[in-house]
């Protein structure tokens, strides 16, 4: 669940509901974005799980929380549990590439109407948002530098957005680069840190607050680098 984007909170309950539902003592978790502490209440073994990798796939976070729900209810059993999970670790997957670069066209074009655009930037938004994405993904896949995906993506939406309206292909700058790098946003994590703030986990919270915020930095860097040497 942490490595596809839960909230921490909602991490902890799910641990907390299996362990109270498989022993009759009290489960003790300690969740943060890169790790995990689990103990029964009473014992003085700890285990610790790191989370290397960090992504959105709420798919999968609600079919866990569906399936620790059912072991509460005791309509499953561990075994069940468990095989369940493997399996759901196995089989459940991401949309398809093509599927998200073209999801992520048709946003850019979509928001970029929706912040005061103009339709005859339609066309070119959707275009330079999919190769922004384009970018974006295979960067990550490839270089597996944090941060480093959102800055170059977001360098060549700016300087694809400059290119068009230089050559009249488009007219408002401002709001095709605002298309443009929307599906690069963290809308996700800032999301969830805030939930997680208010829920009382400020360790976590911040961790993610601060994450989405250089998340954030990278994409403003790469544009207003843009705008420095070739605006």
């Amino acid at each position: 669940m942490m490595e596809s984007g839960a909230e921490i909170y909602r991490v902890e309950d799910t641990m907390n509901r299996i362990a109270d539902a498989a022993t009759s003592k009290k489960g003790i978790t300690f969740a943060t974005p890169t790790g995990i502490f689990m103990s029964i209440e009473g014992e003085q073994h700890i285990q610790l799980e790191t989370i290397p990798t960090r992504t959105i796939n709420l798919e999968k976070v609600s079919l866990v929380n569906d399936l620790s729900r059912e072991f509460s209810a005791h309509n499953i059993s561990l075994e069940e549990l468990h095989s369940s999970l493997v399996q759901l670790e196995k089989d459940t997957r991401f949309f398809p590439v093509w599927m998200q670069i073209l999801s992520a066209g048709l946003v850019s074009g979509a928001l970029m109407i929706i912040f005061g655009g103009s339709w005859v930037d339609f066309i070119s938004t959707c275009i330079i948002g999919t190769l922004g994405f384009i970018v974006y993904y295979f960067a990550a896949e490839w270089l597996k530098i944090k941060f480093l995906a959102e800055f170059l993506s977001s360098f060549i939406i700016g300087l694809l957005a400059v290119f068009v309206v230089h050559f009249h292909l488009g007219v408002n700058l401002d709001k095709i680069i605002i298309g443009g790098v929307m599906p690069l946003v963290p809308g996700v994590p800032i999301t969830n840190a805030v939930r997680d703030l208010l829920a009382g986990h400020l360790l976590g919270g911040m961790a993610r607050g601060m994450e989405a915020l250089l998340t954030s930095g990278a994409i403003g860097i790469g544009i207003a680098v843009v705008f420095r040497f070739f605006a």
